[in-house]
């Protein structure tokens, strides 16, 4: 379809907004730690909203709504488990990481292990980043392409290469408080969505909608049956195996992602960036509902709607919804909405992976070079990840039949994760851990990691590789049994061969924290 004047100016007005957010607050950005921390300056309502508009991207505008359609609202309540999730960071890993490293998350785990552990999570987390940006991206092309019939890959790459330009310019400020007008913007087009699905003129029974949805299984929460046979469940229609998946992406995000742990990095304070990481859940929880609950309302409402039965594609139905039944004007302020949960998503990333680049690579490599060269250098990877991340894009395109976008990458993301989380808690949980343990654990991560990838049966009960002793459970199980393999057999052999543990371990361990709780509470009895 080709949209209205009106729609093309409001989409016009949004994209020069964010351009001079993002070219206000990039004033001074002379050097590194300024570049991708703000100099520890965000208040903690701006790190709420900047994490709320990392997490969710057009991956949640699209994507979500899309497996809600086909499947319902199986992915709903394992999000539950992020408040839980970030009352632990809060509590425990923001202090820690605000006195153990500089910039990159990564550097705790050099400390802790050496620079071939610290190679081993930033190279995982870069893997991770790169594909998640890839499905932000895609989520975007696919709806673009139905608003405007572009081909999705120049779209993708008109996206992603205005987005790259102001994080480029910008950096961590620019990020953030462009994060905070797109938060807003992409909290508004979910209410506007959801008030035309609902009350739709055409129908006219929002009842009717609703319970023809109901009656289809599309709100409910998958099977709850909990037994062995689950695990080898390849459909996943348990929620057990999403609670599972989950509650590990969670931890492993916000515990050991450089561009989660950056925004604990901005904020003026400890507690500052504490409470700004329980905003950003707090602030996730509803609008993953309304858009999974949009999605399964599409069902009823495509249902109960004469003459149209909807889109082939469960991916599609968002933008075809949009494309087909929203005014002119209004569907300018959903289309800056989609572009708003793509970018600021984009931003975030593109800048974390610079960092993660800069610090952990170039950094070590030439330790010496001027901060000059070292902050042109960090504007350099923002482009390279924008590049990269645009390559993936392409390639993720949905094809007819395939499986819909957000459950492929839950499984894709579980598996390149490498076992980071099982090495953070390692090294943040024990003292005993040793460089050689760890060593021991990520080859014994990488060796399962490939024997599951080569053997698993593909939709047709097909194998790469059959050893005869074969990966037979859910995909998703790959990558979560990696990190407590990881964990498990790090630990082991740490105590069974010993090895190097620096001299300053207890720092290096939650015990520091502790610590830190002790020295709070005796200057508040002192006060």
């Amino acid at each position: 379809m080709e949209l209205a004047l009106i729609d093309w100016l409001v989409v016009f007005i949004y994209l020069a907004s964010i351009a001079s957010i993002g070219l206000y607050v990039s004033r001074g950005q002379r050097t590194v730690r300024k570049f991708f921390t703000a100099d520890r300056s965000i208040p903690s309502w701006a790190v709420g909203f900047t994490l709320m508009a990392t997490i969710v991207g057009s991956g949640t505008f699209v994507g979500h709504p899309g497996t809600a359609y086909g499947k319902g609202m199986i992915l709903f309540l394992p999000h539950m488990l992020l408040p839980l999730v970030l009352l632990i960071v809060a509590v425990w890993i923001v202090p820690f990481y605000r006195r153990v490293v500089q910039m990159s998350a990564y550097e705790f785990v050099g400390r802790r292990f050496g620079l071939g552990s610290r190679i081993y999570t930033s190279l995982g987390f870069l893997a991770d980043r790169t594909f998640d940006l890839g499905v932000t991206l895609v989520t975007t092309g696919i709806a673009l392409y139905v608003f405007t019939g572009w081909d999705p890959m120049y779209v993708i790459l008109g996206t992603g290469l205005f987005t790259l330009i102001y994080t480029m310019i910008g950096g961590i400020t620019a990020v953030a408080w462009t994060n905070v007008a797109q938060g807003i913007i992409l909290s508004s087009g979910a209410a506007l969505i959801l008030i035309r699905v609902l009350f739709a003129p055409e129908i006219g029974d929002p009842v009717g909608i609703v319970k023809t949805s109901w009656e289809a299984g599309r709100y409910s929460f998958g099977s709850w049956e909990f037994s062995w046979r689950m695990l080898f469940d390849r459909e996943t229609t348990t929620i057990w195996i999403f609670f599972f998946a989950y509650f590990i992406q969670w931890s492993r995000r916000y515990i050991t992602d450089q561009h989660i742990v950056q925004n604990y990095l901005i904020g003026e304070s400890d507690k500052a960036s504490s409470r700004g990481a329980l905003m950003g859940a707090f602030c996730c929880l509803p609008i993953f509902f309304a858009f999974m609950f949009i999605g399964g309302s599409f069902y009823g409402f495509f249902e109960l709607m004469p003459g149209d039965a909807g889109p082939v594609k469960a991916d599609e139905v968002m933008p075809y919804f949009l494309s087909h039944y929203i005014p002119a004007g209004v569907l300018g302020l959903i289309l800056a909405a989609i572009l708003a949960a793509a970018m600021s998503s984009v931003s975030a990333d593109l800048n974390s992976i610079a960092t993660v680049l800069t610090t952990d690579y170039f950094g070590n490599i030439f330790p010496k070079v001027k901060e000059r060269t070292r902050l042109i250098c960090g504007r350099l990877f923002v482009m390279l990840g924008g590049l990269s991340a645009s390559t993936i894009a392409i390639l993720l395109l949905p094809k007819d039949g395939s499986v819909p976008l957000m459950e492929r990458a839950i499984t894709i993301a579980t598996i390149i994760s490498g076992g980071t989380l099982g090495l953070f808690s390692l090294g943040f949980l024990t003292r005993r851990a040793t460089r050689t343990g760890v060593y021991y654990g990520i080859a014994a991560c990488v060796i399962f990691t490939s024997w599951a990838l080569l053997s698993k049966p593909d939709g047709e009960g097909s194998r790469i590789v059959d050893f005869g002793f074969n990966w037979e459970m859910n995909s998703m199980l790959i990558g979560l049994f990696g990190h407590f393999i990881l964990f498990g057999v790090g630990y082991l052999t740490s105590r069974l061969f010993g090895g190097y543990r620096p001299a300053n371990v207890e720092e290096l361990t939650i015990h520091q924290v502790r610590k830190l709780r002790r020295d709070e509470a005796e200057k508040a009895q002192k006060t």
